[in-house]
């Protein structure tokens, strides 16, 4: 029995000629390893795990390239231009000079203060060692005092911000410091000079955190300031 093709693909031939066709195809030979018991063991563990949720224990993080990962000042959100250029606001106050003041309480960061409060910290352990701590104790308390009073009367500045300004204003003190060492022996001039550097301080830090929204409220706030660098010096002159 004959049957003819129905497409270009297949031919149906009769039985008669199928009976001459013979051959055998040869099965590769395949050898699958499963791991044995320890495979699947690791297999019902796994579908443990993750049936009760801690499927998370079994993911593995890649580990980032050595050339990818960021500096340690980076993760510290450490910007030396910007604590360089506040060190500046604060030195030369004068608005005449066409510096941004503004940017040391509308951006303020805790390192550059800290940098600052402990450089005062070192400079004042070669009249005594044990004020270190106090200089740091009364700057977070210090700047928390002046903080709670700008709020009672009416500022509107956050704490890191007075933090970040009162810290700063130390520089001052830190700059005549080393003329302090060296005219100590003359009582006037030594004198005048840590007065002129209260002053320069405070007024740093009053311009910045006294705005105009204290109207006639502002020597409220200037006289703590004031009061404050007077104490900062006092524990690095021992007085």
């Amino acid at each position: 029995m004959q049957f003819s093709p129905t497409n270009g693909d297949f031919t149906f031939v009769s039985s008669t000629d199928a009976e001459e066709l013979s051959g055998s195809i040869d099965a590769p030979d395949v050898k699958v390893n499963m791991g044995g018991s320890e495979a699947t063991k690791d297999t019902y563990a796994s579908t443990f795990l993750r049936q009760r949720g801690y499927g998370w224990l079994l993911e593995v993080e890649e580990d980032d390239p050595e050339d990818n990962k960021p500096l340690l000042r980076e993760e510290l959100d450490i910007d030396l231009k910007d604590i360089y250029y506040k060190i500046r606001c604060v030195l030369m106050p004068m608005p005449s000079l066409g510096f941004n003041r503004q940017v040391v309480r509308d951006n303020p960061d805790f390192w550059g203060p800290l940098a600052v409060v402990l450089l005062f910290s070192m400079i004042s352990i070669y009249g005594q060692f044990r004020v270190v701590s106090w200089i740091i104790t009364i700057w977070i308390f210090g700047s928390l005092t002046i903080f709670l009073l700008a709020r009672v009367l009416g500022g509107e500045v956050s704490y890191g911000q007075v933090l970040g300004v009162i810290g700063y204003s130390l520089l001052p003190l830190i700059v005549i410091a080393p003329l302090l060492l060296v005219i100590g022996n003359f009582d006037i001039v030594s004198t005048v000079i840590k007065l002129f550097g209260v002053f320069w301080a405070a007024y740093s830090a009053a311009s910045l955190l006294v705005g105009d929204e204290f109207k006639t409220k502002k020597p409220l706030l200037i006289y703590p300031i004031f009061l404050l660098y007077i104490y900062f010096l006092s524990l690095y002159t021992g007085v």
